[in-house]
């Protein structure tokens, strides 16, 4: 009963991605960042070894950042970019981020995050079908093991199955489906089977993150397009952990040489400084859009705070930060030194079933007899931030600013908690 009486009389907040019963009494309050580190209510200092939610990019606390907004926020803290409205922050980052952007000439749909990025994507899609009077091209593909967030469609496409389950159908948006996640045969035998007339576009991030950071096998992503350009189904690359830098590219799609039709992102864009979010669009799906017609369809999307001035002042700041300190050009150096490091691991932990590494993205499998909430809580109590994903992995992605001997007391502290385990 007591038990019952502390859960009823938790705090207001209704945390995320929580069963409530396991979280409630032990929950760290951060209230402070500094760089690579972020503090607790109680006193910690921790090393944030996944970057916030694979986010926090440059570092936490910023100072130029916060400069950003709040000089942005003394002159127009924003206002919205409905029809003829349009503010001069969203004008300026939609500008830079083209530049930047792997499609040539593409238009940017900027928005909240990349829950709201991959909604309007996938909405882009069938409409763009529509349009074309191709009505029956429908379906979204995704990819198993796949995560696109959790507005209706990045639900509906999830390749985890517990974030789809408990709401009365297998999809919350209809017609979608998914695919093996690294077998390009399973895929066409998919197409076959739905028909590609049916099929509006796949959908897949580049390296998979909370699904277990699953590094796409040699030559798939490049075959997956193929198949998607030959049977007429728009590509979208879910650019919302990897883009802006995280690969050591600016996005994973020129890594790995694609040309989608649309790309997601959000997180990398502000390293989370502000909620922002959008979606770069090639332009075979925007131009029809723009025709000087009074039959031009609209396309309707948008929301309150899409192209918020004060998040667009922020993250033009970030980009700043990205290429004055030099950020990308460090992520590859990083990448070599994790991929060493957990080789290492691999080779002296019978518990390490497997290690993957793709750009500063890293993930350690553990032995099934291993929870890896467990050791992820044990890591904690070492003064270091991992996170529990898909395939008892644990989670490697600290911010770009990393150093080399941070990255190796991280990795050290994940063997020490092992070698406790083992001998558990």
């Amino acid at each position: 009963m007591s038990a019952t009486r502390t859960i009823l009389d938790g705090p207001a907040l209704w945390s995320a991605q929580a069963h409530l019963p396991s979280v409630l009494g032990r929950q760290l309050v951060i209230d402070r960042g500094d760089g690579s580190y972020i503090h607790t209510s109680d006193g910690r200092r921790l090393f944030d070894g996944t970057a916030g939610l694979w986010h926090a990019n440059i570092g936490h606390s910023h100072p130029a950042l916060a400069e950003a907004a709040h000089a942005q926020m003394l002159k127009l803290e924003t206002y919205h970019i409905f029809a003829r409205f349009v503010n001069d922050q969203a004008l300026q980052l939609a500008e830079r981020l083209a530049g930047l952007s792997p499609i040539a000439d593409p238009k940017v749909i900027l928005n909240s995050g990349g829950s709201d990025a991959i909604d309007v994507a996938c909405k882009l899609a069938r409409r763009h079908w529509q349009r074309e009077g191709r009505h029956s091209k429908t379906t979204i593909l995704s990819r198993e093991h796949a995560y696109h967030g959790l507005h209706a469609y990045g639900t509906s496409i999830a390749g985890l199955d517990f974030n789809r389950e408990g709401y009365g159908t297998e999809s919350l948006v209809p017609e979608t489906a998914r695919v093996a996640v690294h077998d390009v045969d399973a895929l066409a035998r998919t197409i076959t089977r739905i028909g590609a007339k049916n099929i509006a576009a796949l959908v897949t991030e580049p390296i998979q993150g909370t699904g277990g950071v699953n590094p796409p096998a040699p030559g798939y992503l490049e075959k997956v397009q193929a198949l998607c350009r030959e049977h007429d189904i728009l590509l979208i690359v879910d650019e919302v952990i990897t883009g802006f830098g995280r690969t050591g590219a600016m996005f994973a799609t020129d890594r790995f040489g694609l040309d989608p039709d649309l790309i997601t992102f959000a997180k990398g864009v502000t390293s989370g400084y502000a909620p922002l979010g959008g979606v770069l669009v090639a332009p075979r799906i925007w131009e029809p859009f723009y025709l000087d017609d009074p039959a031009t369809p609209v396309f309707r999307h948008g929301a309150t705070y899409a192209g918020h001035a004060t998040a667009c002042a922020v993250a033009m700041a970030n980009l700043d930060i990205l290429e004055q300190e030099q950020l990308l050009p460090r992520v590859v150096e990083l990448e070599h030194r994790l991929d060493g490091l957990l080789k290492q691991l691999l080779a002296r932990r019978p518990s390490v079933v497997d290690v993957r590494v793709a750009g500063f993205l890293g993930g350690v499998t553990l032995r099934d007899d291993i929870p890896v909430e467990r050791a992820a809580d044990a890591l904690i109590e070492l003064g270091f931030i991992s996170r529990p994903l898909r395939g008892n992995t644990l989670q490697i992605s600290p911010p770009f600013i990393t150093t080399d001997d941070e990255l190796t007391g991280f990795v050290d502290a994940i063997e020490d908690v092992l070698f406790a385990e083992e001998a558990r």
